[in-house]
């Protein structure tokens, strides 16, 4: 063969864009697109709603040998969102670390700002099952006494067949 063709090995356009986009963003907030993108895990659903990575605010090094300080994380969020961001400080902070693979974050600063509403997404419409899979799925939940538990895998196993569709 004379070449090989350049869109033989696809790429995710997130994988293109993260390696142009994470210098910028490193240098002018020190955060990584990672930490941003990985922000509802961290962070919760529910506070990630209404917060979001600022920057990272690393303390200035006199001299070379000095010892190292842990940064600051800088999180935008809405007023009423900031007393939930106080209250588990410590475990956003040992959330972002462990993300981060060291002890980069000691503090928290909440900066209040309004955040951009987010776009929610229409739910899927799931196909009518049939009569005989509604019995298959009762049949392999029927074995489950927590009622609950039965009701929720019940619902699980109808927006699984409705889905295939």
């Amino acid at each position: 063969m004379a070449g090989k063709n350049a869109f033989s090995n696809p790429m995710p356009v997130s994988d293109l864009t993260s390696g142009i986009l994470d210098p910028v963003l490193r240098k002018r907030s020190g955060i990584s697109i990672g930490l941003v993108q990985c922000w509802e895990e961290i962070a919760g659903p529910r506070l990630a709603a209404h917060t979001r990575p600022e920057r990272i605010a690393w303390p200035r090094r006199m001299r070379e040998d000095d010892p190292f300080e842990p940064a600051t994380l800088i999180i935008a969020c809405e007023g009423f969102a900031a007393l939930g961001v106080q209250h588990e400080t410590g475990e956003i902070i040992g959330r972002v670390n462990a993300f981060l693979g060291f002890n980069a974050i000691g503090r928290i600063k909440i900066v209040q700002k309004p955040m951009p509403k987010a776009a929610e997404r229409p739910k899927p419409r799931l196909k009518p099952i049939s009569a005989a899979e509604e019995a298959k799925i009762a049949t392999t939940v029927g074995g489950v006494e927590d009622e609950g538990l039965r009701a929720s895998l019940e619902k699980l196993g109808r927006t699984i067949l409705g889905s295939r569709r």
